[in-house]
């Protein structure tokens, strides 16, 4: 069997919201959420935390798993997706590479051993990866991309239109350095339920998130079924 290994992206510089991933977060915070989750997945062999950020460091060394000390320029805003990406791929020594940021801190356990155990049992495409359903009147360049403003549809019939939300993404080491992108050139994509979907990119998404985790996780976990 092929190792697995989670690899969790902190960056002690965010600059949408200050310090998210390690902030208070519902009496915990978001890098203690995620690792606690993903030592409950089975099929997941090494939990890796990729930062710059020294207190991340501090508490995978107290919850019992690895870290990878960041260079500083791949966790610069200089330091672009793909050479991120390639990077990753580059310092952790696995066979399959989970990537799995805080910032989708509602994930299911479920949802990840379904994504690993369809990786291994079929052959026909090279990543799996979360999305979201995104059914908008969208638009780009002043022109409508999903639908014809001459003949408008109901919005419950507008193209389902697939989003990464970055929750769970499985890939080979090898295809993700060779690709510079988690995602490789036959996606398999697991629609996620709302909350599942919720990524905290936003000052807004934070207190939203952190107000369902106390509501769903701490108060009460049958909402999230």
């Amino acid at each position: 069997m092929k190792k697995i290994t989670a690899v969790i992206p902190i960056r002690k510089g965010s600059q949408r919201v200050v310090d998210k991933n390690l902030r208070p977060f519902a009496g915990t915070n978001l890098l203690t959420i995620k690792i606690e989750k993903l030592k409950e997945v089975k099929g997941i062999d090494e939990i890796i935390v990729n930062t710059d950020s020294e207190q991340a460091i501090e508490i995978a060394q107290k919850m019992g798993v690895s870290f990878h000390r960041r260079e500083d320029y791949y966790a610069s805003s200089k330091c672009t997706g793909s050479e991120f990406f390639e990077h990753l791929g580059q310092v952790t020594d696995t066979d399959v590479f989970a990537y799995c940021p805080v910032t989708s801190p509602f994930i299911k356990t479920e949802t990840m051993e379904t994504a690993i155990h369809r990786f291994y049992g079929e052959e026909e495409f090279d990543c799996i990866s979360t999305v979201s359903v995104i059914k908008e009147f969208m638009w780009l360049d002043g022109k409508a991309i999903n639908y014809n403003p001459l003949n408008a549809p109901n919005s419950q019939n507008l193209p389902d239109i697939e989003a990464l939300n970055f929750g769970f993404t499985l890939i080979n080491r090898n295809d993700l350095i060779r690709y510079r992108n988690i995602i490789g050139k036959k996606p398999k994509f697991v629609r996620t339920t709302d909350i599942e979907s919720i990524d905290i990119d936003t000052p807004l998404d934070f207190f939203i998130a952190e107000q369902i985790y106390i509501k769903t996780v701490i108060e009460d976990k049958s909402l999230l079924d």
